[in-house]
């Protein structure tokens, strides 16, 4: 089992019921079934899975629970779900599934006091929030919602830095500008955030070799979290897995 200052998780973006893939959020096709793909990577050995549910906030619905309920019915690995999850009602119904962890993202810009009571009742370990950053100028990256369509205005590093203190317990940070572009993790972006933050830091778009997820650890990530290359096979888990071993041990 690999460190947990090493931890590899596997992304299952959903929409209609099946695993979708795009490239910076756009031109997203299904390719996989969730249930099948996420007991194919348990089975791999990920040592986590995370579940979102990409369409149900922008189409201002609840998420599709049946298959993440089947999920952490059979997945015994920590498993994350997201998507759609504006309230603390909401985030019970999800805990009902059986889920470990919860992860928020729209709804925390929205309300962020959310996630200090959500942290409140069930503790921050429980509680994942979602970033989803570009770009906007020489070292300096902005919050966006809506599927990477619009621009909030916040900074990222100091957002992230306001959910720690509000008892956010990891933060996913992903990457518009690399997202499905197999071309690496923003390094920089990883590193910055490492420098003010305690909780641990989920690299999230870009991963496209086995390189790629050294270089986010050594930046400065607890966790590296990837879909693409898991989804085509393009890397094998537990050949992932003995290479970081050889690299960074």
């Amino acid at each position: 089992m690999i460190e947990k200052k090493r931890t590899l998780v596997a992304c299952l973006d959903v929409k209609d019921g099946s695993v979708v893939k795009g490239v910076k959020f756009q031109e997203v096709q299904p390719i996989l079934d969730p249930v099948e793909a996420g007991l194919k990577y348990v089975a791999a050995g990920i040592d986590e899975l995370v579940y979102y549910d990409i369409s149900a906030t922008n189409e201002g619905r609840k998420m599709l629970l049946e298959p993440a309920r089947e999920l952490a019915k059979k997945a015994g690995i920590p498993f994350t779900v997201g998507g759609g999850i504006a309230s603390l009602e909401d985030i019970e119904e999800v805990f009902q599934l059986g889920v470990d962890k919860v992860s928020i993202n729209s709804a925390a810009v929205k309300d962020p006091e959310l996630i200090r009571e959500a942290a409140k009742r069930y503790g921050k370990s429980r509680i994942m929030v979602a970033i989803d950053g570009k770009k906007v100028g020489p070292g300096k990256w902005n919050v966006y919602l809506k599927g990477g369509t619009l621009d909030t205005g916040i900074d990222v590093v100091e957002w992230a830095t306001r959910l720690e203190i509000l008892g956010a317990g990891e933060l996913c940070m992903n990457s518009i500008d690399e997202d499905g572009v197999q071309d690496g993790y923003d390094l920089e972006l990883i590193e910055k955030l490492s420098q003010v933050l305690t909780i641990p830091i989920i690299a999230s778009g870009g991963a496209g070799k086995m390189k790629d997820f050294a270089d986010a650890f050594r930046a400065g990530a607890s966790k590296a979290l990837a879909a693409s290359v898991f989804h085509y096979g393009t890397v094998s888990i537990p050949e992932l897995k003995a290479y970081l071993q050889e690299e960074l041990d």
